[in-house]
């Protein structure tokens, strides 16, 4: 990736360079209007043809818009400030907000933990009991981030903590020193919740899986597993089972409230007979727009359905977490209106309504 990388930037210094020779030679609002548009057109052909993938497009096309958007909006404004002072005005806050974006979207909202907790009362439930979904930790490195989500899931005092899988996204040596990382801190801070810790596979991590959890308190499932868990019933989906539209669910007892845990949140547009159906996967979408919501979800669900809480038509609630990494690899790594989140889950006896709020942690 780093060739194309180089060979995309260089090739967008140019253009740059003859978007403000252009602007020079013919100052005016239309003319600004058409060379950025043509800066903006030539950037995407570029990131498609030199991208290798999805991601790689995205990840060029980010240095196109954060990188280059603001040296040819910056730029322009200079070359116009005396020619037409409104177009140069237009073009310098145009190039700021991008700027402010990119702060925002690289440096800020990634490691902006946002705690969301939801409370579900239930006739089922017999005696409180508070679940913590950590999903997507998905991380290439094991650093100051990654140890403060997990001493922040043990500060929530959880009964039950439940692992949504893709945990680290890395291979060959890097692994295996990540997994030795991951697993001796978390031996260090005594990782473990009451009733249990329940582990699924995410798409993204290994056959050997579990062994990042050698040694630790922690029930990793690969087939679907059923567990009755401190008075309600939990079932663990495997992978195949979660990206599936009917999975088989074993252990339905209409008196016990079911919770469902698996990696892509599919599986909820077939799943009926489950209370509260939680999964990961989305990201949120890791890119969010204000109308619109997320941009994308590689999942088969609604995307009104990719992150939160869903009431489904037969009864249940989805939640599905905005998780806690990015998407690493080849593609860019940001997160915009879509910040990494913590989800704890307080079940209680009925009389208490549902209720969603957020606590933030910088």
């Amino acid at each position: 990736m780093i060739l194309p990388i180089l060979f995309y930037n260089v090739a967008m210094a140019a253009v740059d360079v003859v978007t403000f020779r252009a602007l020079r030679r013919r100052p005016g609002a239309w003319n600004w209007f058409c060379t950025t548009a043509g800066a903006a057109l030539g950037a995407g052909c570029l990131a498609i043809v030199l991208g290798m993938s999805p991601f790689a497009v995205m990840r060029l096309a980010a240095y196109g818009i954060f990188l280059h958007g603001p040296i040819v909006l910056g730029g322009s404004a200079v070359v116009m400030w005396r020619s037409g002072r409104k177009t140069a005005i237009l073009s310098a806050i145009t190039a700021c907000v991008v700027t402010g974006v990119g702060v925002d979207a690289f440096l800020i909202e990634p490691t902006w933990l946002e705690v969301s907790h939801l409370r579900i009362a239930s006739p089922k439930i017999e005696r409180p009991l508070r679940l913590i979904v950590l999903a997507d930790l998905q991380t290439d490195q094991f650093g100051d981030y990654e140890r403060m989500v997990f001493q922040r899931v043990l500060q929530e005092d959880p009964d039950v903590i439940l692992l949504a899988g893709d945990y680290l996204q890395a291979s060959g040596p890097v692994l295996g020193q990540l997994r030795a990382q991951m697993n001796e801190y978390l031996h260090e801070i005594d990782f473990k919740a009451p009733a249990g810790v329940f582990a699924v596979e995410g798409n993204i991590d290994p056959y050997d899986w579990p062994a990042m959890f050698a040694g630790l308190p922690v029930t990793t499932t690969s087939p679907t597993a059923t567990f009755d868990v401190a008075g309600i019933r939990l079932t663990c989906l495997s992978l195949s089972d979660s990206s599936i539209r009917s999975p088989k669910i074993g252990g339905t007892d209409s008196d016990r409230y079911h919770v469902v845990l698996g990696h892509v949140p599919n599986f909820a547009l077939g799943v009926d007979n489950a209370d509260l159906l939680i999964a990961g996967h989305t990201h949120g979408g890791q890119v969010r727009l204000p109308w619109i919501g997320a941009l994308h979800t590689l999942a088969s669900i609604p995307r009104s359905w990719a992150a939160g809480v869903t009431d489904l038509p037969g009864g249940g609630k989805l939640l599905v977490s905005r998780g806690l990494g990015m998407e690493r690899a080849s593609a860019p790594r940001l997160r915009f209106l879509c910040r990494p989140e913590l989800v704890v889950i307080d079940l209680v006896p009925k009389g208490v309504e549902p209720q969603m709020n957020t606590d933030e942690h910088r």
